[in-house]
């Protein structure tokens, strides 16, 4: 794909997109970026300075990806997913130089659930999913699923609260005190009580 700049998205002319690539209207890719082939990103995101989209991968909507962060074979990320700079990901549980595992079998794969936020210099084992709306605190590793709007910290991430999905931390009565809603726990970490 010719790098460009239209009036459904926005290319840096430094950035390199390879062929069979899908973009969504309203998103920007700015300066040395390489998204590879077939990979898929949706409306309205963000891509900042030096982010690498490996091949095939899919990048939901209104999704905000930070300088410096490559996103491998195996991670899928939701829609309104915050990725904060240099975060990493993985997708080799037992990476080797003499004892490559290239392929996408090998690969383990990393859902990052729709509104999750993952804070600067974290990272993320593969084969672990990110729950709805969770947090990770910035410099936070991952070593195993996160549920649904917790609140992840430390080396190894432990969880230490509930997060909104307005970002605020939920109190004893897993109620935020930004927006006033309530949350019960669901089979997957919590989940909105409608009232």
């Amino acid at each position: 794909m010719e790098n460009t700049a239209n009036d459904t998205f926005f290319v840096h002319p430094s950035a390199c997109v390879d062929e069979n690539v899908q973009i969504g209207e309203g998103t920007k890719i700015w300066h040395f970026c390489h998204i590879s082939q077939d990979a898929s990103i949706g409306e309205h995101c963000s891509v900042g300075q030096n982010v690498f989209v490996a091949p095939g991968v899919k990048i939901g909507n209104f999704c905000k990806i930070q300088n410096n962060v490559s996103v491998y074979d195996g991670v899928e990320l939701g829609d309104y997913v915050f990725c904060g700079p240099s975060m990493v990901f993985t997708n080799v549980q037992r990476p080797r130089c003499k004892y490559p595992q290239a392929g996408h079998q090998f690969y383990l794969k990393t859902p990052v659930c729709e509104g999750a936020s993952i804070g600067a210099n974290a990272t993320i084992v593969c084969g672990h999913r990110i729950g709805r709306h969770a947090f990770i605190a910035a410099g936070s590793v991952v070593t195993k699923d996160v549920p649904d709007h917790a609140i992840m910290m430390g080396v190894p991430a432990r969880q230490r609260g509930w997060a909104c999905e307005c970002g605020e931390t939920l109190d004893e009565a897993l109620r935020c005190p930004k927006c006033g809603r309530k949350y019960c726990q669901g089979p997957d970490g919590l989940e909105e009580v409608t009232e």
